[in-house]
């Protein structure tokens, strides 16, 4: 019966159910779809703005809940209990972990320090109109060492491994030939990073990070995530 429904709701908006899955699994897989990404991603976002109502209602039965910023063309979804960004949700709060990435420390570190050079690009008026912020790999690793005492990996596979993940959250985007050797590159960081990192955890940059007690693993592929405004794990 359901079935039946989604295929007459789709159609009466000349979408084929191949294409509904298409996005679905999309948007599960990645948890995010920036339209400025790619073509691919243009075509699913735009796919997206047919069947809004179909996708919010067909994955809240599961307690996914969905960010659409139409300003700057993103979706990204937010797991069971996750706190969204300037949206408060008193009847939802976490059990677990849910499907929420596990960033490990250095992955953390890099990304609260974007957030952080995001928030004063925004101060001072240094975004484009597409919501990114232009910023040299230079200033990246100042901003870490003076906010978290931490550093960049040395080496350029290490740090083309880092800089991959985080392009895959579409937190960032960069020229993939470029040479990570050298802090002369630069790196776009993307309007959707705000949408990932909260107020509340974005105000504990004063405080040291806690050390992991196993070593944390990087997946090939990120989960739809955000940090909420627990401690980092």
């Amino acid at each position: 019966m359901l079935d039946t429904f989604i295929s007459e709701q789709l159609q009466t908006r000349g979408l084929r159910k191949e294409e509904f899955s298409e996005l679905l699994i999309r948007l599960l897989d990645y948890g995010v779809i920036c339209r400025e990404e790619s073509q691919i991603e243009a075509t699913l976002y735009d796919r997206y703005l047919q069947c809004t109502e179909l996708v919010e209602a067909y994955l809240a039965l599961i307690g996914i809940r969905i960010l659409h910023d139409r300003q700057f063309n993103f979706v990204r979804l937010f797991p069971p209990g996750a706190e969204i960004p300037g949206m408060s949700d008193d009847d939802n709060s976490p059990f677990n972990s849910g499907f929420r990435v596990r960033p490990n420390q250095q992955e953390i570190a890099v990304i609260l320090a974007l957030r952080a050079e995001y928030e004063k690009a925004l101060r001072e008026g240094q975004v484009d109109e597409r919501g990114q912020v232009l910023i040299p790999l230079e200033s990246l690793a100042i901003a870490i060492n003076n906010l978290l005492k931490r550093h960049l990996p040395e080496t350029q596979v290490d740090r083309k491994r880092l800089f991959t993940r985080l392009r895959q959250l579409r937190l960032i985007q960069f020229n993939q030939e470029d040479d990570f050797e050298s802090n002369e590159i630069w790196l776009s960081i993307q309007p959707s990073i705000t949408s990932f990192v909260t107020e509340a955890v974005l105000n504990t940059l004063g405080e040291p990070l806690p050390q992991s007690e196993e070593p944390a693993t990087t997946e090939a592929e990120p989960e739809s995530t955000m940090f909420n405004d627990e401690a980092p794990q």
